[in-house]
């Protein structure tokens, strides 16, 4: 037992002022946490918890927000499921589309660097820009992409007027501007040893199978992490659908975000929209959890020491 029992020890002048210094250095960034993070964070639990209309002082009704939002909302029924299929359906496919793109991009294929650069532009245009070309190439009366349709015939496809069409296309477009995990892929690819395809190649291996036995499992820690921070920006996504829809047609691009919006500094509801900000978190905790308890089914990691 005395082993185990650590003495106390008064810190030296010299520490304390390394102590000091230190504390003033990170200082900075410390009343930012606590002002801009930790403070906001307590204030909208609190607020979950009340009636709060930023007119008036907040009223403390308990669980309220939260038994209204599943019991008494119309809307909140129909902003589940079209979030869990825009996210569920959209991150997937925009990471697959961003490791196919590299993996081709990765071969030596004629200007190469001028590929990469067109297909990475997407991630750094504006989101606001990027609405504003799409919203003009998708238009049904006077979009380019329809126009084309019209003259060669064909009749016009209402890309974001259509209830049944809005969320593929929105989701289309998010597999069109993740050139910003493309690049995460090209780099995991240029670090996956030659000789494991090398020596594949010899064993008989085609190009499908190396891709899948070797490409994949190599690059598997890198798609757990686009998944990951896919879903959590999928799940909070706001402004494209906003700008090209605004939830429409018939609430059937209505997600998360734009309900907890309209709710928030539209009707505002600020206890109801802190409320639901707590379920997105709780939903966006759940979803994280499960893809990391899942990823030692699919997740390869190489031993360092080998």
């Amino acid at each position: 037992m005395a082993a185990l029992l650590v003495k106390r020890r008064w810190l030296s002048v010299s520490e304390r002022r390394r102590l000091l210094t230190g504390l003033v250095f990170v200082s900075p960034w410390l009343v930012g946490f606590l002002i801009w993070t930790l403070y906001p964070l307590a204030s909208s639990l609190y607020y979950s918890f009340t009636r709060y209309d930023l007119l008036r002082p907040p009223v403390f009704i308990g669980l309220r927000n939260y038994v209204d939002l599943f019991t008494s909302d119309p809307h909140f029924r129909v902003v589940i499921p079209n979030t869990l299929y825009y996210v569920g359906l959209g991150t997937p496919l925009a990471v697959a589309t961003a490791f196919l793109l590299a993996s081709l991009l990765n071969t030596p294929v004629i200007a190469r660097p001028t590929f990469r650069a067109i297909f990475y532009f997407p991630s750094i245009v504006p989101a606001t820009v990027i609405a504003m070309i799409w919203g003009y190439l998708l238009n049904p009366q006077y979009g380019a992409i329809n126009a084309v349709l019209k003259a060669l015939g064909l009749r016009a496809i209402p890309f974001l007027t259509s209830p049944a069409l809005a969320k593929p296309t929105l989701i289309a477009i998010g597999m069109w501007g993740s050139g910003y995990y493309m690049v995460l892929f090209l780099a995991t690819l240029q670090n996956v040893p030659r000789e494991l395809y090398e020596a594949a190649t010899v064993d008989g291996a085609t190009a499908l199978r190396r891709f899948w036995h070797i490409t994949i499992p190599l690059c598997s820690p890198v798609i757990l992490f686009t998944l990951v921070t896919g879903f959590i920006y999928g799940f909070q996504d706001f402004t494209l659908p906003w700008l090209l829809t605004g939830g429409g047609p018939s609430e059937s691009t209505e997600f998360y975000a734009l309900h907890l919006f309209r709710n928030a500094f539209r009707y505002l509801r600020m206890g109801k929209a802190s409320a639901m900000a707590w379920i997105l978190f709780i939903i966006v905790v759940g979803f994280t959890v499960v893809l990391f308890k899942s990823s030692s089914r699919f997740v390869y990691y190489a031993d360092t020491n080998e």
